[in-house]
């Protein structure tokens, strides 16, 4: 996409009262601080928000687990509320990304998080299976989507040469709060009940949230006019072919860390509680993993070229997880699934981001790839469900599904790198 040559842009100046300075800059030649306290700040809080965005949904195998015991619901249905929840946090990605662009950051985090934490409290007086759907499914996920996408609008205007690396550094609030927030459900459950367990989980998400608001500080001015949908990116091959990736990769993502500890306890024989520990240790592993992904997308083979590895990798991880069936293999599918799942996951966007030349963009275009992903996310783990349910409880088609479809991302995003750069083995893209 060519940048726009008459582009105007108002640069906040950060040192001088965080007033708006009018400086004339085009799209190509904008030059970021790419450092300082106040750009690494915003990847603290982007991290902040990552916790609550994406370590919430990615922590709802406890709860499959706790609602299948108590409601006694069929796999496939219990996971339409993980899968909606999921699906209008990528929905709703368009909007905000186009309101981030517009100037709406705080406004829109704190939107985002007042419903995030909302919802926690009503899910914790749900006792019946609609109730718990329209509290965590819906309310929490249209939160988490809203909240998502203007710390990475922020991130990307503060950094240009080490853009993956402050994108993979903010993801790792993904796995972390992944880490916290099942923890703090699965340990306390015995000794205060599921409802206070919710609570607290809640009063855990309220304190993040005010921190991450405190630290946010748009760099650029808004973008008041442009579209919601910018139809043109559709007519890039690399666009579109990157959108298709995404789409695949997430349809089969999230059947690891949704059924990994009920595959553990039917299967490899673990108890409860010890099955829950394979989903720490999972999401522990995508910590470290992400900003290792990012350093490698930055100074070695760019970042498309390491989504693009590190999603046949974790394809890979999911095709051996058939083979494992003791309680020592599932440890260690557990930190090869962790790790490769971080390290895709953590240069996700700035792969992206090395295809979009105007940084004003960035919200709305990655936007519109989450609207399109949504899909995916929804339709993921009830399929994988509902394969499990038709295989009379063998997990084994689910795993060969999931594990073809991730080979089949890498394959697109392979496509996308070389309709961007050609044939080009060495190519940093």
């Amino acid at each position: 996409m060519a940048p726009e040559p008459d582009l105007e842009k108002k640069v906040q100046d950060t040192n001088s009262d965080n007033e708006c300075v009018a400086v004339p800059v085009d799209a190509a030649d904008f030059q970021p601080p790419d450092g300082g306290l106040v750009a690494w700040s915003q990847v603290v809080a982007g991290c902040l928000v990552n916790m609550l965005a994406w370590g919430y949904p990615s922590a709802f195998g406890v709860y499959q687990l706790y609602y299948r015991d108590t409601l006694r619901l069929p796999e496939a249905q219990i996971s339409w509320i993980g899968s909606v929840q999921t699906f209008l946090a990528f929905l709703t990605c368009t909007f905000s990304g186009r309101s981030a662009d517009a100037g709406y950051i705080r406004s829109t985090v704190v939107a985002g998080c007042f419903l995030t934490v909302f919802g926690t409290f009503m899910t914790s007086l749900a006792t019946e299976y609609w109730e718990i759907f329209l509290a965590q499914g819906v309310c929490t996920g249209l939160g988490l989507g809203v909240m998502f996408m203007p710390p990475l609008a922020v991130i990307s205007s503060y950094f240009r040469r080490k853009r993956s690396l402050a994108l993979a550094v903010s993801a790792t609030g993904t796995g972390l709060g992944s880490v916290i927030f099942p923890a703090v459900v699965q340990y306390l459950i015995p000794r205060v009940g599921f409802a206070w367990a919710v609570r607290y989980s809640g009063f855990v998400a309220l304190g993040i949230a005010v921190v991450a608001v405190s630290l946010l500080r748009p760099k650029l001015a808004p973008r008041k006019t442009g579209p919601l949908i910018e139809w043109e990116a559709f007519k890039e091959v690399p666009y579109v072919l990157y959108t298709l990736g995404a789409f695949l990769f997430f349809w089969a993502l999230y059947f690891g860390s949704f059924f990994i500890n009920a595959y553990a306890r039917n299967v490899a024989g673990f108890s409860t509680t010890d099955s829950v520990q394979l989903i720490l240790i999972l999401n522990g592993l995508s910590v470290p993993s992400r900003p290792v992904a990012g350093f490698i997308a930055d100074r070695c083979i760019g970042p498309i070229n390491t989504y693009a590895l590190m999603t046949l990798l974790l394809g890979i991880v999911s095709l051996a997880w058939i083979a494992v069936t003791s309680r020592s293999g599932m440890y260690v599918f557990a930190v090869f699934f962790g790790f490769t799942n971080g390290a895709a996951q953590g240069v996700f966007v700035g792969s992206l981001a090395s295809l979009t030349k105007d940084p004003q963009k960035m919200g709305t275009r990655f936007g519109m790839v989450c609207t399109i992903v949504a899909f995916a996310t929804l339709a993921g783990p009830p399929t994988s469900g509902a394969i499990i349910d038709q295989s009379g409880g063998k997990y084994v088609w689910a795993q060969l599904w999931a594990g073809l479809v991730i080979v089949l991302s890498a394959a697109t995003l392979a496509a996308a790198r070389c309709s961007s750069t050609g044939l080009k083995w060495r190519a940093k893209i």
